[in-house]
């Protein structure tokens, strides 16, 4: 076997001995403050905590002096990624509840009324701006509505604008001013 030499082991007389156990007993409550204060769960934010220590842990080039600022680092860019996975898995999640969820007879009614105060709001408002909505609503883009419209592209928005007062205006008239 090879022997390790004294030099490897040697440490320079100014230098502490990295102690993982002394720099977590004196860093995690900080650090697990400040992942809580992005995620707001502090259950979580404490779990990320150790997870930062790990890796911090692993990488000796972020040892040393430099040792709170790349743990701060760490913490705050693994509390983001943690958002970035609930805002992921939320939008999935929400997109399957849509599919698995069968409205209740109650939703289904509150729907079909209120698509029914639409109709009647779109009859009778100006054609044109009936047309620009109902199509908007279906995703055509500005280009899109004024070549079906007929209309000058630079001139889409404020048709549309004026077209949504317009709806807007009818429909308080009709169904929210007896409120």
């Amino acid at each position: 076997m090879e022997a390790v030499s004294d030099a490897a082991v040697e440490m320079k007389p100014n230098e502490a001995p990295i102690d993982l156990e002394t720099i977590f007993h004196a860093q995690y409550p900080r650090i697990a403050r400040v992942i809580a204060s992005v995620i707001r769960e502090p259950a979580r934010a404490e779990e990320i905590a150790v997870e930062v220590f790990l890796k911090w842990s692993r990488n000796p080039k972020a040892q040393g002096e430099l040792a709170a600022g790349w743990l701060y680092r760490v913490a705050v860019r693994m509390a983001h990624n943690e958002l970035r996975r609930r805002t992921r898995r939320s939008r999935h999640e929400s997109l399957f509840d849509v599919v698995r969820r069968t409205p209740t007879p109650e939703e289904l009614l509150a729907a079909r009324q209120e698509q029914q105060k639409i109709d009647v709001v779109l009859s009778v408002i100006e054609p044109r701006h009936a047309e620009l909505l109902v199509l908007r609503a279906n995703g055509l883009t500005y280009d899109e509505l004024a070549s079906a419209l007929e209309l000058n592209p630079a001139s889409v928005g404020t048709f549309l604008v004026r077209a949504q007062q317009a709806f807007r205006k009818e429909y308080i008239e009709r169904y929210e001013r007896g409120r």
